[in-house]
């Protein structure tokens, strides 16, 4: 007598009419998320160099086109004063890399040169200064200003700095008196005057006897601005 057979349970996995269990469903490929991936990043990184041009493009137009150099020709106020020493080959590059991280200077070249009186006059012209692309120039002069008076400088303020725009100018000059003692004692105070412009800066250091027995600042701003037409060539 042949048994029943046994129950078939709900649970059991029905059988394929192949007589095995059924495939299982292909797997769905991921190249299309992977692509979604990629491009999404491509389309990011595409969107910040843009923005970072356009900030680049922003700050750039801040700056003056560069239309003058600052020159050291052979004698400066009328020929009063004969060129003693060119230093810009060596003090040149010390300036420029002094200014060249500024955030508000470009293509920075720096000027050094001293000149000494065509008369029996005794002392020093001393000039000093940068040609390139600048910003902000009352800040500009104020910094330069401010050099007069920091730990590397051998001279002490005396007066505080002036602003004086001379007749007939739009170049604002600011000036102010400096004490000066060297190693054997003698002492000197003279002005010293500087301006700032889009594409120049200089300071003018009188360190002459008759401009340190009268010290008058305007005069040596007038002059300080004599200077800056004489040294100024157009860039061709």
């Amino acid at each position: 007598m042949s048994m029943p057979s046994a129950p078939q349970s709900p649970y059991q996995t029905p059988v394929s009419p192949w007589g095995t269990t059924p495939p299982a469903p292909p797997s769905k490929s991921r190249a299309p998320l992977v692509a979604a991936i990629i491009g999404g990043v491509v389309f990011l990184v595409v969107e910040l160099l843009v923005t970072l041009a356009l900030i680049g493009k922003e700050l750039e137009s801040g700056y003056p086109r560069g239309q003058f150099s600052l020159t050291v020709p052979r004698t400066l106020l009328d020929g009063r004063f004969v060129l003693e020493k060119d230093d810009s080959l060596t003090e040149g590059p010390a300036l420029q890399r002094i200014w060249r991280h500024s955030w508000d200077a470009e293509d920075v070249h720096g000027v050094s040169a001293v000149y000494r009186p065509a008369s029996v006059e005794r002392g020093d012209l001393v000039v000093t200064g940068m040609y390139g692309r600048f910003k902000n120039a009352d800040e500009v002069r104020s910094r330069v200003l401010a050099d007069n008076a920091s730990k590397n400088s051998r001279g002490t303020v005396l007066t505080p700095p002036e602003d004086d725009t001379p007749s007939g100018s739009r170049i604002t000059i600011s000036c102010e008196a400096l004490t000066r003692t060297w190693t054997d004692g003698s002492t000197l105070t003279y002005p010293v005057c500087v301006w700032a412009d889009g594409n120049t800066w200089a300071r003018v250091a009188d360190m002459t006897l008759i401009a340190s027995r009268n010290l008058d600042l305007k005069a040596t701003a007038r002059s300080t601005l004599q200077i800056r037409s004489e040294m100024m060539k157009p860039i061709t």
